[in-house]
């Protein structure tokens, strides 16, 4: 499987180019690192914590960055298995994040301190998935 946990700069790119000015959903799907993979120098590099742990701390510190602009999380829910996809992504976290506009995902992002809690994040994730959406109206059908 191939890991993503970072964007890459055309991807960061290609987002800061769509429209800011509406609300965004950002769904979520994340798979752990057995071991989380802190930096050497950290000082949780020697912790032995999983990444579930490591993630969790991320969580607790991006907590009052999130709801100082405004976002929240809209739905989550338990993975449980792939119907249609590849039978080997697995996600141990999944979730959609609601922003009130792509500006206030930007300030989250370069916030300082948010800056210094990514880290956890960094160290906690094995691969991810983060797929910007526009929220559209609720339908009664597919299509």
């Amino acid at each position: 499987m191939t890991r993503y946990i970072d964007p890459e700069r055309a991807q960061f790119e290609a987002f800061k180019n769509l429209d800011r000015d509406h609300p965004i959903e950002m769904l979520n799907l994340v798979k752990f690192r057995v071991k989380a993979a802190y930096p050497d120098d950290h000082d949780l590099a020697d912790a032995g914590l999983t990444g579930a742990q490591a993630y969790r701390n991320y969580g607790a510190e991006t907590t009052p960055i999130i709801a100082r602009i405004g976002a929240h999380i809209l739905w989550s829910g338990a993975f449980q298995t792939t119907l249609i996809g590849p039978q080997d992504e697995v996600w141990d976290a999944v979730f959609i994040a609601r922003y009130p506009t792509a500006h206030a995902f930007m300030e989250m992002v370069t916030d300082p301190d948010y800056q210094k809690a990514v880290v956890h994040r960094q160290a906690a994730v094995d691969t991810s998935r983060l797929i910007r959406c526009a929220p559209t109206q609720g339908r009664e059908s597919f299509g």
